[in-house]
Formats: structure tokens, sequence, C-alpha cells
């Protein structure tokens, strides 16, 4: 022992154990919550079971779950700079321990993953292993030596008070507020900034698509004030309630996307939200558009629920089918239409609506097409339970590219008829957008095929100079026509 007191401080901190917690520290998500959603997305039957387990004790809830799912440990949203400090620590000599209050079978499978830990403490499905418990576990385990200890909050409290060096990972509010005395010697902080995060997991990119409520008080050719407004409300409702399905699609694709080389970047796939943030912003924003919504005439409020409950229905199952999810997709941009008919007080035509389904139907199917092109040229295979194969490629380009020229058919038809002589002064120059609008179905077709296009189509065309440029050229010649 005197030699060990002896010994430079360099010496002892290789000789003290060094402790890590798992959830919110060595990775950044918490567990438990990612095995939850992972739960609902494969065996959504089994979530009626949870509050039964819950009443056996939280040890034997969390041995449950992990019976019936198997996180990918390997692309859990671990801190990469705790991670590099455990591999830097375990090259000095250093013996590293993995206590958790996570499952024992999950943590020793993230151990396995990391090869960095001698031993793994966690909960056995009787005790649950956090706060004063797990320091009586490391009691018994080290006796009287000392430890090092890195944890996140506030039932990591006791070990810290108890650790002879205190280190924190992206340390919550809670245990910043309740360390009074307590300094950390280090600190490891790898989280993107909240306010960011949110804005990205709303995707406010994708809320142009809902400028499609304004096109049917566009096409009346007569925009009343109060009109325009209702359709402003309508589009801020529509978008808020899109922006809930978003994240609570996010939230059940979190193990799929964070296999994805772009996907795992989002928010709650990468660990810079927490499911938990995620689940109490999609209920504000749900509840903050659906109340707006009782704003604007019953019709939009229905047709505002149909599109909660087709997304919802297309999040959990249809996404799965293939051609469904297209059909789905294709169907609701059009239903956008009949909401900002409804909520406007503008009429949809029997052109507009045909014209839409081909048009809408031919980009959904560009998506996908663009997904799998984008795949086979990377050598991978699909991973994400669509439902395409690559060899399914030229069908899809068969099928989207047929239903581009059918809406150019549809709008020929429609400006060659008697119609439109109520709407146009001049309804010949409606002819003038023919090809414009044929260069720019071609343009985005041709796109895709060569791997190019990595984004909603939508979205794309409000980002792509040369699609700017048609749709202003577009706008110049309805007006010229009207």
């Amino acid at each position: 022992m005197s030699q060990i007191l002896s010994a430079p401080e360099s010496s002892l901190e290789v000789l003290r154990p060094l402790c890590v917690d798992l959830d919110g520290t060595l990775v950044k998500s918490d567990t438990l919550i990612d095995s939850l959603l992972v739960l609902a997305r494969a065996h959504p039957a089994l979530l009626f079971a949870l509050p039964f387990q819950l009443l056996r004790g939280k040890a034997a809830f969390k041995a449950f779950i992990t019976g019936h799912v198997s996180l990918d440990v390997a692309h859990l949203p671990y801190n990469h700079k705790v991670v590099q400090f455990l591999h830097e620590e375990r090259s000095h000599g250093r013996t590293i321990y993995l206590a958790t209050g996570a499952d024992l079978r999950l943590a020793e499978r993230v151990a396995a993953h990391l090869g960095v830990f001698a031993g793994v403490l966690g909960s056995d499905g009787v005790t649950n292993l956090t706060g004063n418990r797990k320091l009586d576990r490391l009691r018994r385990e080290f006796g009287d030596r000392p430890y090092d200890y890195i944890g996140n909050d506030v039932p990591d409290l006791p070990l810290l008070a108890h650790a002879t060096q205190i280190m924190v990972a992206n340390p919550s509010l809670r245990l910043r507020l309740r360390m009074r005395g307590l300094r950390p010697t280090r600190t490891f902080v790898e989280r993107g900034r909240p306010f960011w995060s949110i804005l990205r997991a709303m995707r406010l990119h994708q809320w142009s698509k809902n400028l499609l409520i304004f096109l049917p008080l566009l096409l009346a050719h007569v925009i009343p004030l109060s009109l325009f407004l209702d359709g402003l409300l309508a589009f801020a409702c529509f978008s808020l309630t899109a922006s809930s399905a978003y994240i609570l699609n996010d939230l059940l694709d979190i193990e799929a996307d964070r296999r994805h080389p772009q996907k795992r970047l989002r928010p709650f796939a990468s660990g810079d939200l927490s499911a938990l943030t995620g689940l109490f912003l999609a209920f504000v924003f749900l509840l903050l558009g659906l109340s707006g919504a009782r704003l604007l005439p019953p019709a939009f409020f229905s047709w505002l629920l149909l599109y909660l409950g087709t997304t919802l229905a297309y999040t959990w199952y249809l996404k799965r089918i293939a051609i469904v999810d297209v059909l789905i997709l294709s169907g609701l941009y059009v239903l956008r239409l009949l909401a900002g008919s409804a909520a406007t007080q503008s009429h949809i035509s029997h052109w507009l609506a045909g014209f839409s389904a081909f048009l809408f139907f031919s980009l959904a199917i560009v998506k996908r097409f663009a997904e799998l092109q984008n795949l086979r040229d990377r050598g991978l295979q699909p991973r994400n339970g669509r439902g395409y194969l690559l060899a399914d490629t030229d069908q899809l380009r068969s099928f989207g590219t047929s239903s581009a020229f059918a809406a150019a058919v549809v709008f020929a038809i429609y400006i060659s008829g008697g119609d439109v002589m109520l709407l146009y002064r001049r309804p010949h120059l409606l002819w003038l957008i023919m090809p414009l609008l044929i260069l720019w179905l071609c343009r985005v077709w041709l796109l895709a095929s060569r791997g190019e296009l990595d984004e909603d189509p939508l979205v794309f065309a409000l980002t792509d100079r040369a699609s700017l440029l048609i749709g202003v050229a577009v706008a110049a010649i309805a007006i010229f026509a009207i």
C-alpha cells in the first residue's frame, strides 16, 4: 500500500479502475427508449404488455424489452470523444468497466463491440443498477479501492460524489444544477445545438410542399385578402401537423436511419435530440396544428385529419409495400390541393385533379427510383424494408415516365377545351407551357438516371436554378395569357 501512495499521480490513475455509464454518456441516446421505438416498429402488439411488465419493476421491464428487441449496437450514436478517451486509457494499461442501468445482455453486446472493457455491470432483471444500487455494486466489486467515473445525469450523482476523478459527458441541466461543489476534471461534449437540431427535425424544407394549398386560390384568378389569410393559416396548420408526422417517422425509423449514410445525421438518429424531446415536440406541433385548423372551415379540418391518419399509416406500415407507397405519396400531394380548396373555398376542376394525380405519381416514383439508382451506383443493396429491389429500376422508370407524359397529355387536352376560355383571354399562349413542362419532367428523370437526384423532386425544384427559371417562365406565360 505504501508503494501505491508514493507512486506519481499518473501511475495512480492507471491503477484506479475507470467506470463508464452507458445511456447519455458512452452513447448519446437512451438505449431503453431506442429499444422501445424499435419494439413499436417491429412488434406493436407487445406495447399493450408494457404496463404489466412495468409493474414487475424497472429491471424486469428492461429485461422484457431486451428479450424482444436486439439493438444494432454497431450503429448506436456513440460519444466519439468518450470512446477515443477510453481507447487511450486502455492503451496505458487502465482497467475500464461499463457500469450501467441498462440490461446486462445489451451492455455486454456494447462492450463486445467496442472491445475496451475489462468487465460489465448492468441490470439483471431483478436489480435495476442505477444510483445508490450501482454505487453499492462498485463497492462490492472494488472494496475500498478508489475509482474514477464518467456520468451524465442525476442518477450518477452518488457515484460522481464518491469518485476520485469526476468526469461528465453531455451533462444534463439537472446534473449541472445539482453538482454544487463537485467539479469535473474532464467534460466530453459532443452534441448539436438544440435550437438548430429542432429546426432540422421539423424539416422546414419540406414545408415547400404545402405551398400547394395556395394553388386552387391562385388558379381562381381572384384572391380576396380574407381568403389569402385563410390560406396562410391553413399552410401553417398543415406544416405543423406535417412536422409532427415527420418527427414520429424519424423516431420509428431511428435504427434504420442510423444505418443510412445520410439519414444517420438526422437529429434523433445521431443523438443530438433525445427521443423524449421528439415525442414532446410532436405533441406540441400536432396540438397547434389541429387547434388552428378549428378556425377554418370544417372541411379543411377533415382533410387535415385524413392527411394525418394516412401519414401515420404510411409511416407505420404502408411505406413497406411497393407501389402502394408511391400511390400514398402522390395522394398526399393531391390531398394538399383538396385541403387548400376547402380552406380558401376555391373550386378544383377535374382537369387539375387529373393532371395532379399523374404528375405527383411520377414525382413519387422518381424519388424511389433515385434512391435505388444511387444504391446501385454505390454497389449497395436496399436495406430499408421498402419492398423494392435493384432489379425494379427499369420498371419504375417505365411507370414514372409514362405517368409524367400522361400529365402532359391531360394539360394539353385542358388548354384545347372550352373551359379554358372562361379563365384566360389568350388561352393559345398556354401552349408555350407545354415544352417547358416536358423539359422539366425529362430533366428530373435524366438527373435521377444519372444518380444526381438526392432529394425530394419538389424540394429539388425550389433549389435548382434551371427549375426556378422554368417556373418563372411558366408563371409569366400564365399571367400574359390571363
